[in-house]
């Protein structure tokens, strides 16, 4: 899709009205089912051309619809969990004629982001937190003697999350007035149970039904043994519900469980929460959806229709797939080929299969495959009691994702020397996911745990060589992190020998300039020294695989007051691989220190947008780095400037 506006696809004419849900409120529910079809094919059309999050969120129409269509907002918060689920809540909010933009460089979110719309509460990319967010929120409304509602909206793969759980047990134990609304689409209940269901729902969420049961309860507080007769009406009433619903844990945990109802009936969603809205205390609804919703291809294969980027014109089929092979594609390979050598190697995943390359590996050993869903904590800690008894597990978690796993690598890991293999899939900038999957920061977070190896390859032959390097290593845990990109292989590598810990590899022997280049950035070191090389400006390229332990013998050996070393990192320079290098050398002062110059991710948040088009808004291209690196080399004037200083003064707040 171009620039143009006329390539761009039309809402229908009754979208076209809708510029914020006070548009939609003015609309007679009759019209609603017609608004919901409008926006699936709008949705479906735009996302299909420009990319995006699209099943789950073509699952949810009619009930983002009815809830702005109920609800206040923004008065009245709602909170959609991890963000997929949102783009019908985008166009609805004024951000229709801009999602043709969506996940592009300067255009709007794929998630929920409170700098780009007073309707999105809270920012969203990772699971399971919404409902911990809202509890936040109705106890600070109720500090402050407001009356404004709050909704969290959770898929059920969200719920898989022990965060939720957290929340949802501190929520229940409050009190407070707070609705959960558990977006169900993927339990199978039969029409029998569901028809008993919605009649005992239509019941129990009825006003008068509420105010028959208070008046029931203040009736026994008059009688004798009140206490008593009270538990026992209760009692009753759950063994009734527990033999036809399927809610007494969200009962137990101090919610009032509704549900579950069909999640695209809009008159049965306006009949059930437009009663839930004004009940006291915390309530679940329960619905049920479909994903991928009123396109049968994306209904009959959700997953691959969860993500697109992008259908051929009038195919009906996503994109053919690349022709090289990418980083992911050589693990799965990797770990399967060292399944088959040593029955110890197990792989654990977090809801994360066909993203860490793991698909084969499921088919081909099971029993050896667990997908513990959105639980990254518990998949860490899980590796460390398999690891205690003698297996090798793998955890094969996105960078970004392994950030929620923190105090667990440093506990239940490290602190017990435990050789758990972690593989950081989408390490450094993701592209189009932006800020919240941007593998950032694991060089920082991964460095600083005594006893942990953390290396990076910068091929696909090297990235077997770590996997192999990593199952013989024994003494603590190691970590491999590589990016989402291609290798430069163009075929499957030859398993090779495994690596050894702690070397590194000269691949330009040294000089006055020596790049120090960590996986992903050794290709950029190698364009930058070759430009360097057109202007007069020899340089030496080291591939640090290694980021812990550093290579100290290779260290030593470019100790000198003339020499001038440049690190290049694809992670946050603060606590990187830069930072590593710098403090080693500041424990060893001396006159023949030599100048360092880091090079890396800058210290902030780098928006969305293409991953070539970052690396360059970081100034991580090979041109840049060759700028850079020849003014640091003296032979440049200071006309030159700083990139970063640039880069922070050209992009304004978005650092």
């Amino acid at each position: 899709m171009n620039g143009d506006p006329s390539d761009w696809p039309v809402p229908g004419p009754l979208l076209a009205r809708i510029e914020s849900p006070t548009d939609l409120r003015s609309l007679p529910p009759d019209k609603l089912p017609e608004l919901c079809a409008e926006l699936r094919a709008f949705i479906w059309e735009t996302v299909n051309r420009v990319g995006g999050h699209l099943a789950a969120s073509l699952g949810v129409v009619e009930l983002t619809v009815v809830l702005h269509y109920l609800f206040d907002t923004p008065r009245d918060r709602i909170l959609f969990d991890v963000g997929h689920q949102g783009y019908v809540h985008k166009v609805l909010t004024g951000r229709r004629d801009a999602l043709h933009t969506i996940r592009r460089f300067g255009g709007i979110s794929g998630f929920l982001k409170r700098s780009e719309s007073r309707y999105d509460c809270m920012g969203a990319g990772h699971a399971s937190t919404a409902i911990s967010t809202a509890l936040g929120m109705a106890t600070a409304r109720d500090a402050a003697g407001e009356t404004y509602r709050v909704v969290a909206v959770v898929g059920d793969g969200g719920m898989t999350g022990g965060l939720a759980y957290e929340g949802l047990n501190n929520a229940g134990a409050s009190g407070r007035d707070l609705i959960v609304i558990l977006n169900d689409n993927a339990m199978s209940i039969s029409p029998n149970v569901g028809a008993l269901s919605r009649y005992l729902t239509g019941i129990i969420s009825h006003p008068h039904f509420n105010r028959m049961k208070a008046d029931i309860w203040n009736l026994t507080e008059k009688m004798p043994k009140s206490a008593t007769f009270r538990h026992l009406v209760r009692k009753v009433e759950e063994s009734v519900k527990s033999l036809i619903t399927p809610g007494m844990l969200f009962e137990d945990l101090g919610f009032r469980y509704l549900g579950p109802i069909d999640g695209h009936n809009t008159k049965e969603l306006i009949s059930v929460l437009g009663k839930v809205r004004d009940l006291k205390g915390p309530m679940l609804l329960h619905v049920q959806t479909m994903k991928g919703k009123g396109y049968q291809i994306a209904e009959l294969d959700p997953q691959k229709y969860h993500g697109v980027k992008g259908i051929s014109p009038g195919s009906g089929k996503v994109e053919a797939p690349k022709s090289h092979l990418t980083y992911t594609d050589v693990f799965g390979e990797g770990v399967v080929r060292l399944a088959h050598e040593d029955p110890r190697v197990n792989a654990v995943t977090a809801a994360m299969v066909d993203g860490t390359g793991l698909v084969r590996f499921a088919l081909e050993f099971p029993e050896r495959f667990f997908d513990v869903g959105i639980a990254e904590a518990h998949a860490v800690t899980f590796c460390s009691g398999m690891a205690l008894e003698g297996q090798r597990p793998v955890a094969a978690i996105y960078s970004t994702f392994l950030q929620r796993a923190f105090d667990q690598i440093i506990h239940d890991v490290a602190l017990q020397h435990l050789p758990v293999i972690f593989c950081l899939d989408r390490a450094g900038l993701v592209g189009e996911d932006g800020p919240t999957h941007h593998g950032a920061f694991d060089l920082s977070y991964l460095g600083c745990i005594p006893g942990l190896v953390v290396a990076a390859p910068s091929t696909g032959t090297e990235m077997l060589g770590l996997l192999r390097c990593a199952l013989q290593w024994t003494e603590g845990p190691f970590a491999i992190r590589y990016p989402r990109a291609l290798v430069p292989e163009e075929e499957m590598p030859d398993f090779p020998d495994p690596i050894e810990v702690g070397t590194w590899v000269t691949l330009r022997p040294p000089t006055a300039v020596t790049f120090l280049a960590v996986g992903s950035m050794v290709p950029v070191a190698m364009e930058a020294a070759d430009l360097l090389a057109t202007v007069g400006v020899p340089a030496g390229v080291v591939n640090c695989r290694f980021v812990r332990p550093l290579d100290v013998a290779m260290l030593a050996s470019l100790v000198g007051a003339d020499r001038r070393i440049v690190t290049i990192e694809e992670n946050s320079l603060v606590g990187g691989f830069g930072s590593q290098v710098a403090r080693w050398y500041d424990e060893r002062p001396g006159p023949a220190r030599p100048w360092i110059l880091s090079l890396g991710l800058p210290d902030g948040f780098v928006e969305h947008g293409t991953r070539g088009k970052l690396l360059e808004l970081c100034g991580l291209t090979a041109a840049q780095v060759a700028e850079r690196v020849r003014a640091f080399a003296g032979t440049m004037g200071s006309e030159t400037g700083d990139v970063n200083g640039r880069l922070a003064a050209d992009t304004g707040e978005r650092w």
